[in-house]
């Protein structure tokens, strides 16, 4: 296993470039919405340019200064990951590990990027945004259409309720939701034996 802990962050770097191409593309070659989606197969999975203003799912914290404390949060927590990475790229650490966290990493600063500059850039903060810096909403495009309906009566509390699970995202997102994943699956493997990751 290399030492230095630079190799590590080559992941992290494709995330971001292909992430940051893919938004850019969409912005200047797609309409939002509806009108400019694109069916991919079938109904079921599409390219859908949406914007998000706040956190995953679509949930924001209170105006004015809740965008600015999410941003500064997803700052903070970066250099985090980018210190912890340093730290275990330098000790005995499953390679499995570094990759996972350098997804996380690549894909936290893609959509810190967005935040950051896009409201300047590409304009598309929220009308009544205080100011465009640090107010720029994150680009999404893959829109997996799975299921959408009635939920049967015999499931509790939320039976017979209308239910709908689309969730669109992007490449950052993907690559958190994977390295994060990843680690939970191979928790055992990753952490049993390394003192090292523990610290």
């Amino acid at each position: 296993m290399s030492k230095s802990p630079f190799i590590w962050f080559l992941p992290a770097l494709a995330v971001i470039v292909i992430d940051q191409a893919i938004k850019l593309a969409v912005h200047a070659y797609m309409a939002p919405g509806l009108e400019g989606q694109i069916m991919v197969f079938q109904d079921w999975f599409k390219l859908h340019y949406t914007l998000n203003p706040g956190m995953a799912f679509g949930l924001q914290l209170g105006e004015p200064y809740g965008k600015i404390v999410l941003t500064t949060f997803r700052f903070v927590a970066t250099i985090g990951f980018v210190y912890y990475l340093i730290k275990l790229a330098r000790a005995t650490t499953p390679r499995g590990l570094l990759l996972c966290i350098s997804l996380v990493l690549g894909g936290a600063i893609g959509n810190l990027l967005d935040s950051i500059f896009y409201g300047v850039f590409l304009h598309n903060a929220p009308m009544d945004a205080p100011t465009p810096w640090f107010h720029g909403q994150v680009i999404d495009m893959f829109y997996l259409d799975l299921w959408e309906g009635i939920l049967p009566d015999w499931i509790p509390v939320f039976g017979g309720t209308y239910y709908s699970f689309w969730p669109i995202f992007n490449v950052a997102d993907a690559a958190i939701f994977c390295g994060i994943i990843s680690i939970l699956i191979f928790q055992n493997r990753f952490f049993a034996t390394n003192p090292a990751v523990k610290k």
